[in-house]
């Protein structure tokens, strides 16, 4: 099972090359999936992901299938983002200020909905903190892997 799973991605990474995608654009394309699928916003990265698969010429799907394949991470890094965006911003976002936010919402709707931007606001910044480091390791270390992948349909 393993060897049938590595012949196919090898396969479909030789057949995008043979489609004159470089090994840069296909590593780019990943990391950037990646990193933009773990966006602290529920909802809004297929269409980051689009808009920077455009705006930097790189592979759509390979962008989105990235994403998508991201969207568990994006999942289990929620919280982790919006206690660091909390912790950095001198914000509290403890279980028990997510009760009172749960209450808020309960007495007051807009109240609530300004606290909630704010939190995300702060966890998306911390977000952008850690992207860019994270995608610069994620593209090099794609770009050495794919360098290495036998060529052909062997």
């Amino acid at each position: 099972m393993r060897e049938w799973s590595r012949r196919r991605v090898r396969d479909a990474v030789w057949m995008l090359i043979r489609q004159g995608i470089t090994l840069e654009k296909i590593a780019m394309s990943i990391a950037l999936g990646v990193v933009l699928g773990t966006v602290p916003v529920l909802g809004i990265t297929t269409v980051l992901c689009a808009a920077a698969a455009v705006a930097f010429r790189l592979n759509v799907a390979a962008v989105q299938l990235a994403n998508w394949l991201a969207c568990p991470l994006q999942i289990v890094l929620l919280i982790p983002f919006f206690v660091m965006g909390g912790y950095l911003f001198g914000t509290s976002t403890s279980a028990q200020d997510a009760a009172v936010v749960v209450e808020l919402f309960r007495s007051d709707l807009f109240s609530a909905l300004g606290c909630a931007a704010e939190m995300t606001f702060y966890a998306v910044l911390a977000w952008l903190l850690i992207a860019l480091p994270v995608m610069f390791i994620l593209y090099r270390t794609l770009l050495f892997l794919l360098a290495r992948l036998p060529e052909g349909n062997e």
